[in-house]
């Protein structure tokens, strides 16, 4: 189907992707596995004709399968590579929020594709969105094709993604990164409708990822990639058993750390709570005066003690992040109560609360966002310090520079913006701007759902000595059971808002006793490794 000879791209004269050749079988599902930087989505963008303005392609072949023939998709004219895009070669983005139009219907998006690469037209172009939407295997397609994309869950969004990317039949679909802020379930699901439809349609799959246990569950073959270079490739049966590169041995050596469980020391977690949280109830309200609000947390119970990790998991809408809000009293539960060392949380008032404030600080998911683009980071860093009058500014800026040292950034990073550094080192810079006051604890809210593997691996090991270091507790809040069983000592599984079961996290992760614990823990992908 597609065959790519010394592919060679560069960005304003620098080399990005160096001498990459590959091929792709009819009906075969080829994986690209490396870290972020590694050229894995440059590399499809080339074949796409979606390179940025400042890339070139220095040399290289790609001759496509037309089915009427073949074209060397890198030596064509921007209309022809119009014509085949969609039609001859369609992708799935990464973030569907951001691929789709939020001022359009679903529905409309998927109908400009079909009646952009198909004759269909009025009924029969809608008739083939409805068979799309089916396909998808979504339950309500009526009511998916009214939707706006902010309608729908994360995984619904993806599978709008796919149909749009299926009007034109295309003959390969490439997949980038497709699964990686998923739910395991959700992510499960969309590796098996992926799977069905390379089986029903007999298309060819390029499916991109930095996670080597994924790539195990749907990829025929594997191409790991490594600073633009191409280091190994073979099938995944030879890749996984037999690998022969140091880097992809070291992409599966860390895999393989987060399936291990921690090692908690039990003797540093104090017997008396810090929060203890008593049958609350949280409740959002409804935007309409006749229909009821929506309960998000039902009679919730449990206690956080000093020292100790505990992980909140379970599927998007169960109520971790809800649950983490209402202990930063961030949201008030309508019944219930959440106690502080000792004290109502709800009757904490001026100085009190700015201790609260102080010693319990959240990591957002999403450090991009959560830092202001505007502000250096040492200004983003010292800002909380002068706040909480914690002292001057050359004291601020001894402790943060601190700080980064702790977290393993260089000092100069304070005269940074946040564009200039990764997603691994935005995140490190989140986690010192949470502890410039020296808190005690920390809600940690799916800060590493987004990561490359081998980044996540060291962000662990970076919390851990942390947390000894410093004497921090940890609320860790995630949907990857793989990433919670490798920090947390106890874990609290939740579903649509209630309780499941909790407890030791060995034990519950080995020996679950609830059927959806034993649904996430199915759901994980790689396990084998």
């Amino acid at each position: 189907m597609l065959k790519v000879s010394d592919l060679t791209v560069s960005f304003s004269g620098i080399p990005v992707v160096s001498g990459i050749s590959f091929s792709l079988m009819p009906g075969e599902i080829l994986g690209f596995v490396g870290e972020s930087g590694s050229g894995k989505s440059v590399t499809s963008l080339a074949q796409m004709g979606l390179l940025p303005p400042n890339a070139r392609i220095d040399s290289g072949t790609a001759l496509f399968d037309t089915g009427e023939g073949e074209v060397d998709l890198f030596n064509i004219d921007d209309e022809s590579h119009r014509r085949i895009r969609g039609h001859g070669i369609a992708m799935i983005f990464q973030e569907p929020q951001t691929s789709l139009n939020p001022s359009m219907l679903c529905g409309k998006q998927i109908l400009e594709a079909v009646e952009l690469h198909t004759n269909l037209r009025g009924a029969k172009a809608k008739e083939r969105c409805m068979q799309l939407l089916a396909e998808m295997q979504l339950p309500n397609t009526a009511k998916v094709y009214r939707s706006y994309p902010h309608q729908l869950s994360g995984g619904q969004k993806q599978r709008v993604m796919i149909a749009i990317a299926l009007a034109g039949n295309p003959r390969i679909l490439i997949a980038d990164e497709p699964t990686t802020a998923l739910d395991v379930t959700v992510q499960k699901s969309i590796l098996q409708l992926l799977k069905d439809i390379r089986q029903r349609h007999q298309i060819s799959i390029i499916f991109i990822t930095h996670d080597l246990a994924v790539v195990s569950e749907v990829a025929d073959r594997v191409m790991v990639m490594q600073q633009g270079k191409l280091v190994e490739q073979g099938s995944v049966e030879a890749i996984f058993s037999n690998p022969q590169h140091p880097y992809t041995l070291r992409l599966i050596e860390y895999r393989k750390r987060l399936n291990q469980p921690v090692e908690e020391n039990e003797s540093a977690v104090e017997a008396e709570p810090i929060f203890r949280v008593s049958s609350i109830n949280v409740e959002y309200p409804s935007n309409s005066w006749f229909k009821k609000g929506f309960r998000a947390i039902s009679n919730v119970s449990f206690a956080l003690f000093k020292g100790e990790t505990l992980g909140f998991v379970g599927e998007s809408g169960s109520g971790k992040s809800t649950l983490g809000r209402a202990l930063l009293r961030l949201i008030d539960s309508q019944s219930g109560s959440i106690d502080y060392q000792g004290k109502p949380l709800n009757t904490l008032r001026g100085n009190e609360l700015l201790k609260f404030r102080r010693e319990v600080q959240l990591i957002f998911q999403d450090p991009y966002s959560s830092l202001n683009p505007r502000l250096t980071i040492g200004q983003a860093l010292m800002e909380p310090f002068i706040y909480h009058r914690l002292g001057g500014k050359e004291d601020a800026r001894k402790a943060v520079e601190e700080l980064l040292q702790k977290v393993n950034l260089p000092v100069d990073s304070m005269n940074r913006y946040p564009h200039e550094f990764s997603g691994g080192q935005r995140q490190r810079i989140v986690i010192a701007r949470a502890l410039v006051l020296n808190p005690k604890i920390l809600v940690c809210d799916e800060i590493l759902s987004a990561l490359d593997v081998s980044t996540q691996a060291q962000m662990l090991e970076l919390l851990q000595e942390l947390k000894k270091g410093m004497g921090l507790t940890y609320l860790f809040i995630s949907h990857d059971l793989s990433v919670v069983r490798s920090i947390c000592s106890r874990v609290i599984v939740l579903k649509r808002g209630r309780i499941e079961e909790q407890g030791s996290a060995k034990v519950i992760l080995s020996r679950p006793q609830s059927a959806y614990t034993q649904l996430l823990i199915d759901a994980i992908p790689g396990k084998s490794l």
